[in-house]
């Protein structure tokens, strides 16, 4: 093996939402001169607008830096940026696979809060070397010892070595460079093997087509090299290397332990499945690395433009979102209320809002997006087993022999002053209590809670009881048998697909009644009387009508005898009325159907 290698540092950074992750890779990147001065800007691995706007990384991003360690030598720092939030912890997942260690921020205002737990966990579980950074101490409200007793006492590492920097200030960033280099271990392989790469991600460049970011494990990478992807057996030439410092910099190849990135003019994202195993087409592997689960989408709403005529512009405008990620799945539907859309699969609601945030601000569609729901598996009386994404495609109840829904785990950390109403709120929503520890002045409650109860408000509801100080981190576990119903709302005697939502037996009646009377307010008065119900199957268990307007025809007659003649004209109006009823079309406006979302949101 290659004394280069021992001089090469893989490592990601994890840390919960807002812990600094992405600012103390701007500090380390400019400590190890990666930019010059006048190219520093904040979050330079954030290359999205949105991703700046919100203050979020939302894709992982890569960085190769040289660095002078104090004892003369020169090294190789490899280092990968890691989202924070829940919806993307797939993106870390396989962003940690390629790295032999991590860096642990942990803001010393904040603590440990949810996402480092599970960011962590997913670390120790492939055996990373830890580094813990304690970030924040300019700050007046950062406690050192307090958050040291915090890592050891919630997550169980030790943090002796433990190391306190400011990323704003840019203080202890040469310790931490230090400790990467003491602590880290450098990359196992071997240079003079046959080619054996990690494929971690692919995204699409207008000007090159798929960039694919490879961690090379044994063997070299080469310009102009015949390579293979194992998991479809196709064949590719490579045409370009490169690293990224962060600009991106051709070279001719990567060698063995080095993260970097290639094109082969593959066009199409579908070709290249991260987690798949690379290999030289001459000398094939014959076992494939054991890469890692695609992710599933996991909530699943309706996109509608809310022009019809936008409908194309929608469809071309999630094409391109494909491209670049390809853990979002969009499929044609259409509905009777809103025209022509498109059903999506979403990782969650961050996932499902900025994609559609996306949409609005990259391809200028006015959307209207329909309930969030999850993914449901029907077993059929017959044996066979249907995932239900959307309700109104739902069989015929007679024929159905049960209903299982998604259950996630679900951790939450507080200050205990809010354990009351957060345990309240996660028993409103069915939730199973599985543990409570404590650290300090802190809790962290472990539930059992189903999808759909969570998918709406509950991030929401969850920091606004808590001023913002809880956090809460899921992962899904199984699928479950529920008490499930259909709620159908019909106008005028119709059911409205658009506004079917599969829902729990026990708030079906509740929840009915609300959608019913927040249409009554939002459709407008026609010339004919409107009911408005809610039904399970053919049971209607909540009703509202909207009433007609009510032309007075008597006033061109005068006299008081004209008995016969008012009754024949209010007996023709009736008639009139009737056949509006028959035939007259209610509008239902784009206006009722966000006000329906919004109830489900105020739950």
């Amino acid at each position: 093996m290659s004394s280069e290698i021992d001089n090469i540092r893989n490592f990601a950074i994890i840390a919960h939402i807002d812990h600094g992750k992405s600012t103390i890779a701007d500090r380390i990147i400019h400590s190890c001169g990666g930019l010059t001065e006048r190219e520093m800007k904040a979050q330079v691995l954030d290359s999205m607008d949105i991703e700046r706007e919100r203050g979020i990384t939302i894709k992982a991003q890569t960085v190769k830096l040289n660095y002078k360690a104090k004892d003369g030598k020169e090294y190789v720092l490899n280092i990968i940026d890691t989202p924070g939030h829940v919806d993307f912890s797939y993106e870390v997942s396989r962003s940690l696979y390629a790295c032999e260690g991590s860096i642990l921020i942990v803001d010393s205002t904040q603590g440990v809060e949810a996402q480092t737990l599970a960011n962590v966990y997913q670390a120790l579980d492939i055996n990373h070397e830890i580094v813990p950074v304690l970030n924040k101490v300019d700050l007046p409200a950062s406690d050192l010892d307090k958050t040291k007793k915090q890592i050891e006492d919630v997550i169980g590492i030790d943090t002796e070595n433990a190391i306190a920097c400011s990323g704003k200030t840019g203080e202890g960033i040469d310790n931490i460079l230090e400790q990467i280099i003491t602590s880290l271990p450098a990359p196992k392989g071997e240079s003079s093997s046959d080619l054996k790469c990690l494929l971690v991600d692919s995204w699409y460049d207008t000007y090159l087509g798929v960039v694919i970011l490879v961690r090379v494990i044994d063997g070299k990478l080469s310009k102009n090299m015949k390579i293979k992807m194992m998991s479809t057996n196709q064949e590719y030439i490579v045409e370009k290397v490169g690293v990224f410092t962060p600009k991106p910099i051709d070279i001719n190849e990567l060698s063995t332990g080095e993260i970097g990135f290639i094109t082969t003019g593959i066009k199409v994202l579908s070709e290249t499945k991260v987690g798949d195993t690379i290999c030289d087409a001459i000398k094939p592997l014959k076992e494939a690395l054991p890469g890692f689960k695609p992710s599933k989408p996991v909530v699943f709403c309706g996109l509608f433009p809310v022009d019809s005529s936008e409908y194309q512009k929608l469809k071309d405008g999630l094409a391109k979102l494909q491209l670049n990620d390809a853990s979002f799945s969009f499929e044609p539907e259409s509905s009777s209320a809103l025209g022509l859309g498109f059903r999506c699969g979403f990782l969650g609601l961050l996932h499902l809002e900025i994609v559609t945030e996306r949409l609005e601000r990259e391809f200028d569609v006015n959307l209207l997006t329909t309930t969030p729901g999850v993914v449901y598996k029907v077993h059929l009386n017959n044996e066979s087993i249907l995932d239900l994404q959307n309700p109104s495609s739902l069989p015929d109840p007679t024929l159905i022999k049960m209903i299982e829904e998604p259950w996630i785990k679900a951790t939450i950390i507080t200050p205990d002053q809010y354990l009351g109403s957060i345990i309240k709120m996660c028993q409103d929503k069915r939730g199973i209590q599985t543990n409570l520890t404590y650290s300090g002045n802190r809790a962290v409650v472990n539930y059992e809670l189903p999808l759909n109860e969570v998918v709406f408000d509950f991030n929401d509801r969850l920091k606004s009881m808590t001023s913002g100080y809880a956090s809460f981190d899921y992962e899904i576990i199984e699928h479950r048998e529920g008490d499930l119903v259909k709620l159908g709302i019909l106008v005028n005697s119709e059911p409205v697909d658009a506004l079917a939502m599969m829902i729990h037996k026990d708030f079906a009646q509740k929840t009915g009644k609300e959608v019913c009377e927040k249409l009554k307010d939002l459709i407008p008065r026609h010339n004919f009387m409107i009911p408005l119900q809610a039904a399970i199957g053919g049971k209607i268990i909540a009703r509202e009508t909207i009433k007609g307007f009510k032309k007075d025809v008597l006033t061109k007659i005068h006299g008081g005898g004209a008995t016969d003649r008012k009754r024949k004209l209010l007996e023709k109006q009736k008639k009139g009325k009737a056949r509006s009823k028959q035939f007259g079309r209610v509008e239902i406006p784009q206006e009722a159907f966000i006000g329906v979302l919004k109830i489900n949101k105020e739950k």
